[in-house]
């Protein structure tokens, strides 16, 4: 296995961290050497549609952002009021302007529910809560699509999973689990971007590590003549990744324009409680990998777990998001990508109508929120309702698998078939039960 440091560093719960590459089985990350070739023998990358999931650690209160209940008793509707969205009868609060301002472009579903009270992003990713998908060793979406489907490019990873190591366990993105290391996405953290923008790997340092290769395919060759791709070749592939700079180039953001990259604004790469950063260059950088050839990225965004203090958080940190997720909605549509990438942001559960003694919101599993935009869906429409005070679901509900089967359709994938395990077992992507958002075509 090669690897290449970069600088050391810490995460935020006080491990060590040194920014890395690793090629190994030549591969690179999850993005190996058989599997391009091989989904490029097989023509499975044919099409190019993707999805980009941002995912808000800690649960953002609804009542204060999507779903604004003004006539509710005080103690419930909070210190915010709704203004008027793009599109008659929408409205959110008024620290989300410039997303009033895209709600033709959204999709608000106001009843999300299904997922129990736990700070996990394993239902987001996974369709299931964080314990049973352990046990059943339920893999993120992102391998699926990375296994079924392949790269568009052999030198662009179908999956990359843009989220920092946070402190808080659960809320890190789960990995393909029974679909082994081949489904795994390329990680890239904050740090390794920066690495990845100084790194070069010349062909002439590889060359004594590729004769090696060599020499050991020509023992190989005779096993893998009947597939009609040489070993050789693979590996010749292999080094064209590492000497490649196409991944690079779709992470380095100073590429845009300055209009561009002031409508996103910055925010910041450090992480927020024991959650994600509320860094906006990676929504750009999103944008930049699924129009490089990626089908599948996903990030962590900002902390929204506000039991207390939730107005004086949501004042500070609602403006960021309100900024970068609105210039990503609109960017995709103005280049022209509303067609084929779908934009899902949510989180793990919703939080209490009630505002506790402490001026926050606590857990609320009852009921929650998404967004979804793009993949050739019908926007400017919401669909779902709460009651009077948001705590219940009560019109067109929404199960959280069902969001993840949405989005499985939209990559051009039936949620109900088989995926195949490391030995070769057939498992279903998602359970029968489990069916999509029809109102969103």
């Amino acid at each position: 296995m090669l690897t290449f440091h970069g600088s050391p560093g810490r995460f935020c719960d006080g491990h060590s961290r040194r920014s890395f590459l690793k090629v190994g089985a030549l591969g690179l990350g999850g993005l190996t050497l058989a599997n391009l070739m091989r989904a490029e023998a097989a023509g499975k990358a044919k099409s190019h549609k993707s999805v980009i999931m941002i995912y808000l650690s800690g649960g953002m209160a609804h009542q204060d952002t999507f779903d604004l209940k003004p006539d509710s008793p005080a103690e419930v509707r909070g210190e915010f009021t709704p203004i008027d969205t793009n599109v008659p009868g929408v409205r959110f609060g008024n620290l989300l302007p410039r997303m009033a301002k895209v709600m033709d472009k959204l999709i608000v579903l106001r009843a999300v529910f299904g997922q129990p009270d736990e700070h996990s992003s394993w239902m987001s990713y996974t369709g299931l809560p964080m314990d049973p998908a352990k046990r059943e060793k339920r893999p993120h979406f992102g391998s699926v699509v990375a296994k079924v489907q392949g790269p568009t490019d052999p030198l662009v990873p179908a999956f990359v999973d843009l989220s920092p190591t946070m402190q808080h366990k659960p809320y890190n993105s789960p990995g393909p689990m029974n679909l082994g290391r081949g489904a795994a996405g390329v990680k890239v953290d904050g740090d390794e971007v920066a690495v990845m923008k100084n790194l070069t790997v010349p062909a002439d340092r590889l060359h004594d590590r590729q004769a090696l290769l060599s020499d050991m395919d020509r023992l190989r060759k005779t096993a893998d003549t009947s597939s009609g791709l040489g070993v050789d070749t693979f590996h010749d592939r292999a080094f064209d990744v590492l000497t490649s700079s196409k991944l690079v180039d779709a992470l380095d953001i100073t590429r845009e324009s300055p209009a561009v990259r002031d409508r996103y604004g910055k925010g910041s790469p450090k992480h927020l409680g024991d959650g994600a950063p509320l860094w906006n260059e990676q929504l750009l950088m999103a944008r930049r990998l699924v129009e490089a050839g990626a089908r599948v990225v996903t990030l962590g965004y900002g902390f929204w777990d506000t039991h207390g203090g939730n107005f004086s958080h949501l004042k500070t940190h609602l403006p960021t998001f309100d900024q970068g997720i609105s210039a990503l909605v609109e960017d995709l549509y103005t280049r022209g990508l509303d067609r084929d990438c779908t934009v899902v942001v949510w989180g793990e559960f919703g939080r209490t109508p009630k505002i506790n003694k402490d001026a926050g919101r606590d857990h609320w599993a009852r009921v929650n929120f998404a967004l979804m935009s793009g993949g050739g869906m019908k926007t400017g429409q919401v669909i779902g309702s709460t009651d009077a005070i948001a705590g219940e679901a009560k019109n067109d509900p929404v199960p959280y698998p069902n969001v993840l089967a949405t989005v499985y359709k939209n990559l051009g994938i039936d949620p109900h078939d088989m995926v195949y395990d490391v030995s070769n077992r057939p498992n279903p992507i998602l359970p029968s039960s489990v069916s999509v958002i029809d109102k969103v075509y």
